[in-house]
Formats: C-alpha cells, sequence, structure tokens
C-alpha cells in the first residue's frame, strides 16, 4: 500500500467516520483516499474476521491522522457508527461524515461536504447518489420505495435520498438520538437516522455524489441480503409511519412556520 499525500491541516470539528465489516482490499483504497482529502479519519472496524483489523491498526500506527477503533463483535453499521460518533462527541468533534468501506463513496467529495457542513452546523448534509452503469438495476429501482416513505414520514422535509450512507451529521443529536432509541443498528441506520433527525427540526441539506459498484473480481464485497434486509426495511418503515401519524400536527405546524 502507498503512502498517500494528507492535507496539512487537521479538523477540529469535523471527521471522516468509516463504519468497516470485512470489506476486502476495498477498504486500503477507502481510507487513503479519505485520508488524502481530510484529516482526521476514523475507522470503526464491527467484528471483521477478514484480516483487515489489523492491517488498518498497521496503517494507523504509521499515521497520527489515522484512527481505528476495533469492536470483536459485529453489531452492524448503525451500532459502529454510534459507536464511532460517542468517541468523536468525546474528543470534541461537532460532526461527522460517514462513507462506506467498500470503496463505493466518492471520497473526492468530502471537501464539499464538510464545506457545506461548516457553512450551516445544524444541518445534515445527504448525499444524492449519481450512478453509473455499475448500478445494479434492482438497488436503483428499490430505493425509490424507500424514499417515497422516508418523504411521507417527514412531510416532504427534502430528503432527496434515504439509504446513501455518504453524509454529515451533527454529531450531538445523532448521538442522543440513537441512545434514546433500540432500533437503527443495521441497514435500517441510514434511513430511520434520517427521519428521526427531521423530526427533531434537523435540516436536510442535499449534494449529489458520485457511486460506484465494484464486481467481485474487482473487490467488491456486498453484505446486502435482499430478503432480510427488505423486510427490515419494510418494519422500520411500519414502524416510522405510526411515529409520523403521532407527529403530524407538528410537522405540519412547523413547514407552515416555515
Amino acid at each position: 500500500m502507498s503512502t498517500p499525500v494528507v492535507p496539512s491541516d487537521r479538523s477540529a470539528t469535523h471527521l471522516v467516520l468509516i463504519p468497516s465489516y470485512n470489506p476486502g482490499r476495498k477498504v486500503f483504497e477507502t481510507v487513503q483516499g479519505a485520508r488524502a482529502q481530510w484529516d482526521p479519519v476514523w475507522v470503526v472496524v464491527d467484528g471483521s474476521n477478514d484480516g483487515t483489523a489489523e492491517a488498518l491498526q498497521a496503517m494507523a500506527a504509521a499515521d497520527p491522522g489515522l484512527r481505528v477503533l476495533v469492536r470483536t463483535k459485529n453489531g452492524g453499521k448503525g451500532t459502529a457508527v454510534l459507536e464511532g460518533a460517542i468517541e468523536a462527541l468525546k474528543a470534541g468533534y461537532t460532526h461527522v461524515l460517514t462513507m462506506d468501506s467498500d470503496g463505493q463513496h466518492p471520497p473526492e467529495r468530502i471537501r464539499d461536504f464538510m464545506a457545506a457542513s461548516a457553512s450551516n452546523a445544524a444541518a445534515m448534509v445527504l448525499g444524492v447518489p449519481v450512478f453509473d452503469a455499475s448500478a445494479p438495476s434492482v438497488r436503483v429501482k428499490g430505493r425509490r420505495i424507500s424514499n417515497f416513505w422516508a418523504n411521507v414520514e417527514t412531510a416532504g422535509a427534502g430528503i432527496q435520498d434515504s439509504l446513501f450512507g455518504f453524509r454529515v451529521y451533527p454529531t450531538a443529536p445523532l448521538v442522543r438520538i440513537m441512545r434514546s432509541h433500540h432500533w437503527m443498528r443495521r441497514f435500517d441506520f441510514d434511513v430511520e437516522i434520517v427521519v428521526r433527525l427531521s423530526w427533531s427540526g434537523v435540516e436536510a441539506i442535499n449534494l449529489p455524489a458520485k457511486v460506484q459498484y465494484f464486481r467481485p473480481e474487482e473487490g467488491g464485497v456486498s453484505h446486502f441480503n435482499y430478503l432480510r434486509d427488505n423486510v427490515l426495511l419494510t418494519s422500520m418503515h411500519a414502524r416510522l409511519f405510526a411515529g409520523f401519524i403521532l407527529r403530524l400536527p407538528l410537522l405540519l405546524a412547523r413547514r407552515w412556520r416555515n
């Protein structure tokens, strides 16, 4: 692995947070790409058993801008993000940009997303995926259902994509909301957290970002299970819709005030 050229100025408020579970070799390119754009970068290894934890720790030992947190047991993406966000909050970081470890998200967009967050610190900055020919049709079409329901559940608050995990969150609201609920610990995390943040009054800023899917021979790894994860999303949206009905008067009043 080559040593990346890294930025000279370390942010005191914003960090890149990468949850990682058995990602294969793409994680090293992801981390190097993120480090070339931002300082600091943290990786939360979520119970991986593919040898990447040890290699990432070796990278961190030679790079003061990289920190690796290792969970011994897999708890899901939301669990990994929450653990990293709690540590970030303790260290004084007000915002975390999350990106997947499998190389799908564009590190060259990190600075633009961080700048948008710095300009509106109370908001969440959400990536809107720009797909290329590598994107599986079932994934592109399937997300439309989740996006539709997320917009219903937030009374049209402006969430353009509910599933894309390339985002900047204000750390304190993220941690507070996740600690107050036992859900959103696995694949349901990306959708449920933006809905609940929106309910709490956090504005959504949407920015485009390219996404690239890699074939297995290119090092691509996917842990998406079509049946299991769609059942999880369906039950989550049923729960959120019930919460939306209870909050509807408040959400409508907020919309009228704005």
